[in-house]
């Protein structure tokens, strides 16, 4: 079944793009969602109407992303975690633990958008790369320091 999408969506294609999706997905989730539109002559019109609208709601959205992005790299960001004698830390720093480091400073991120490669198990300064939109990703430092026992 040919639609036109309404939205990006991962591995299937960016806004405005006629795809060929089976008819299942279309009928069953692109449809339902409203993120796409059945492909007919009709309906194309209505999409050439829709598009410049939909091209300024995403430049707007584009700048908003840069914006927050530019804020969470200027941010400094760290946390305490208990560590055992071979420098290990106790448990991992995981997305969640930085979804949750960044909403202590007003950063509203979902753990999916941050793409860490794997927990991070030991005492340093990491480097995260944050998805705040498909085209706008943020580099940000976290620093991940020893919380000192008080023997």
């Amino acid at each position: 079944m040919k639609v036109i999408l309404r939205a990006d969506i991962t591995n299937v294609g960016r806004q405005g793009q006629i795809k060929e999706v089976s008819a299942g997905f279309a009928r069953n989730f692109l449809l339902p969602k409203k993120i796409a539109m059945e492909a007919t002559p009709q309906n194309l019109k209505i999409w050439e109407r829709e598009k410049v609208k939909l091209e300024k709601q995403r430049e707007e959205i584009i700048a908003a992303a840069k914006e927050v992005a530019e804020k969470l790299s200027k941010a400094t960001f760290s946390t305490k975690v208990k560590v055992g004698e071979n420098g290990k830390i106790f448990g991992s720093i995981t997305t969640a633990t930085l979804s949750k480091i960044f909403a202590e400073q007003g950063f509203n991120i979902n753990k999916h958008d941050i793409l860490l490669p794997a927990p991070v198990k030991e005492v340093c300064k990491l480097s995260v790369n944050v998805r705040l939109h498909p085209e706008v990703v943020a580099k940000v430092e976290v620093d991940i320091v020893e919380e000192k026992s008080k023997n």
